[in-house]
């Protein structure tokens, strides 16, 4: 009898350090937050729209209030091309037209980056060379990762053309042939 109640004893220590052990692994749990925050960086993945075989990439990076972004690109055709936040993460169009319009939320005039009066999305024009590669990097205190000037669930589009920085509300920059959603 005294054999058993050992057992049982022990066996009762068992299921409540195993149990404690359940509880703290949950309290852990717990603390973590659930849902997945903005660490500072966020990237698109840029594809080919409007019969472009164009390629690239892009990544938003925020350096205390303000944002660095890099845009390169590949299999483009050489030239000058505007660069854009479109104010929709939709690339489902063949011309990327489900984008929408550049984004905007201060409800400024287009104008060139670094103009009195723009678009929180106007990111200005790329070179591409004759191999078909090009990129930009600029520098922005008007985006976010949060808040309502926030990039994220939003699209980067390249155009067919580049940005004359008055032309309303596009810069004329022409089709868009390439997009990617910001994530």
């Amino acid at each position: 009898m005294n054999r058993r109640w050992m057992l049982a004893l022990g066996a009762t220590g068992l299921l409540v350090a195993g149990a404690a052990l359940a509880v703290q692994s949950e309290s852990k749990k717990a603390a973590q937050p659930t849902q997945t925050m903005p660490a500072g960086k966020a990237g698109a993945t840029i594809e080919g729209r409007s019969g472009s075989s164009l390629t690239g990439a892009a990544e938003f990076m925020m350096h205390g209030t303000q944002m660095m972004i890099t845009v390169s690109v590949k299999g483009a055709v050489p030239g000058t091309h505007a660069v854009h936040i479109h104010e929709k993460g939709d690339c489902s169009a063949p011309d990327a037209t489900s984008a929408g319009g550049h984004f905007n939320p201060g409800g400024h005039m287009h104008g060139a980056p670094d103009a009195k009066e723009h678009h929180a999305g106007d990111l200005g024009n790329m070179t591409v060379g004759a191999d078909g590669s090009g990129s930009l990097m600029i520098q922005s205190s008007e985006l976010s990762l949060e808040g309502s000037n926030s990039i994220l669930g939003r699209a980067i589009i390249i155009h067919e053309k580049s940005d004359d920085f008055v032309t309303q509300p596009t810069g004329n920059a022409g089709g868009r042939i390439g997009c990617g959603v910001i994530k």
